[in-house]
């Protein structure tokens, strides 16, 4: 009986889990939405929107809710987003929106700066522009060129499998890499070469 418990109990937490993330989504992109503020969707919520155009079953939760913004809007922004219950905060090196007073980070609303450098010692392009990106009937996201230069540019664990997981859908494959920057097509080579690693 306890086991029964215990399932039902982690059931609802992961579906509650899930659902937080997707509330948060939709408040802040409201909210900026409806103050005019540009925006897109980018991080693994854009990979999650274009993939499910592909394969739904296909589709990945994730955890972080990302934006995209001109540094020029952050001003405008943080007023829009207060009214939905978002405060700007800095928390370790990374501009957010966090949930209120005392929110956890992972709670958050993360920001990239369009034009900019992600980590500017790593990163060997800058974040694009919020115009390259389309409206969805709930979201604007960032465009699938954009969001794959992206993943290509951070490559860290999580990038490299969500482009495994384009690549498996055949939505990106290995003639794609004559429209990148080499750096960037170097990168999208190795992918079929090592599954998995």
């Amino acid at each position: 009986m306890s086991e029964l418990v215990f399932g039902e109990v982690s059931w609802e937490r992961m579906v509650k889990a899930l659902e937080l993330v997707r509330d948060r989504l939709l408040r802040a992109t409201k909210a900026l939405r409806d103050a005019g503020v540009p925006y897109a969707v980018i991080g693994g919520n854009a990979v999650a929107a274009w993939v499910s155009r592909v394969d739904t079953a296909a589709a990945r939760n994730t955890q972080d809710v990302d934006i995209l913004l001109r540094r020029s809007d952050l001003e405008d922004a943080k007023v829009a987003m207060s009214p939905a219950g978002f405060l700007f905060g800095h928390v370790k090196g990374i501009d957010m929106f966090l949930e209120g007073p005392g929110a956890k980070a992972r709670d958050a609303v993360h920001i990239v700066f369009a034009g900019e450098m992600v980590k500017p010692d790593v990163d060997s392009l800058p974040a694009p522009d919020v115009s390259e990106s389309e409206e969805t009937p709930f979201f604007r996201v960032i465009a699938f060129d954009a969001l794959v230069r992206m993943k290509l540019t951070s490559f860290c664990d999580k990038d490299r499998t969500r482009l495994r997981d384009m690549i498996d859908l055949e939505i990106l494959d290995s003639s794609w890499t004559g429209r990148l920057p080499e750096s960037l097509g170097s990168r999208l080579q190795q992918l079929p070469d090592t599954p998995g690693g």
